[in-house]
């Protein structure tokens, strides 16, 4: 993907967003083959969860050019409404259900609306989730704090998955889990809502993966860096940081859906991995005396 760059199809536009050059080197071009996603996506019915902004939304415009059934989920369901709107005049057929998938009379509502669906889900892209960064120190009269954050990025995919594996299974499927690289690295200071829901999720959805494959249903897990949504906006520290654009993340997502890897991961997250592995000790002595020093 070069800066600035113009990605042509019949039906829309999209402009890339330029990235700088840390972000050229970090975030590698993603060549997404148009006609080979159209064909494997060709008549299914796609549900994408947190899909009124950042990568859902992106994702719902690239999957709008293909001859499928987008359901869309997400609380502001007029924001979505604006979404099928735009997605409708290239051809495609939305759906859209707002909802607030932490709330269990919600979600149970939600449940009901997907089973409503004629023929049953083909394909899930768990996309929703909730991030939050506190000290622990600032916690310890928000324990809501952590109830909410595994609510939305666990208890409600792990439901939804529950609910609708006979499907996926009947309609050979594929459940595609948008998780974070932060699951393969050393926790840090101050997440730990965000980074034990992500793990506890992106562990039970690899240790059931096998049990799906044996039923016909692919299963893919991306590893993303930091992307530039509206999710990422009140962490000030995020602002100057590189970042992938939601437009690159949804493309890694679509693409996965004519592959179907079953991994993809930054080119550069196994050195992380390996830096975490054998800096794990210095990093557990020399990080107290960091927070200390900035008086946390």
């Amino acid at each position: 993907m070069k800066n600035g760059e113009t990605f042509f199809t019949e039906k829309r536009t999209m402009r890339m967003p330029a990235y700088t050059l840390w972000e050229n080197m970090l975030f590698w071009p993603t060549a997404l083959d148009e006609g080979k996603l159209a064909a494997a996506v060709a008549g299914k019915t796609i549900l994408i969860t947190g899909a009124s902004s950042g990568i859902g939304e992106q994702l719902a415009y690239v999957l709008g050019r293909c001859q499928v059934h987008l359901l869309l989920v997400a609380r502001r369901e007029e924001k979505l409404r604006q979404i099928k709107a735009e997605i409708e005049r290239d051809g495609a057929r939305v759906s859209v259900c707002g909802a607030d998938l932490r709330d269990p009379a919600q979600l149970e509502a939600f449940l009901a609306f997907l089973h409503e669906q004629p023929g049953g889900i083909d394909i899930v892209i768990s996309n929703a989730g909730l991030s939050i960064r506190r000290p622990i120190m600032d916690s310890l009269e928000r324990y809501h704090d952590f109830t909410r954050t595994m609510a939305i990025n666990y208890f409600a995919p792990v439901k939804i998955l529950l609910s609708l594996t006979e499907q996926l299974a009947r309609n050979k499927g594929q459940i595609v889990n948008v998780s974070t690289i932060n699951t393969s690295l050393l926790p840090l200071p101050y997440w730990a809502a965000y980074q034990a829901s992500k793990a506890a999720f992106d562990t039970w959805f690899r240790s059931a993966a096998p049990e799906w494959s044996a039923k016909g249903i692919a299963t893919t897990s991306i590893y993303l860096p930091l992307v530039r949504t509206p999710m990422i906006l009140p962490t000030a520290a995020y602002r100057s940081m590189p970042a992938m654009s939601a437009e690159h993340a949804a493309r890694l997502i679509a693409k996965s859906l004519y592959t179907k890897r079953t991994t993809i991961r930054p080119w550069w997250l196994l050195g992380g991995e390996l830096a975490s592995l054998f800096g794990r000790g210095l990093w557990e002595r020399l990080l107290p005396r960091w927070l200390r020093k900035r008086g946390k």
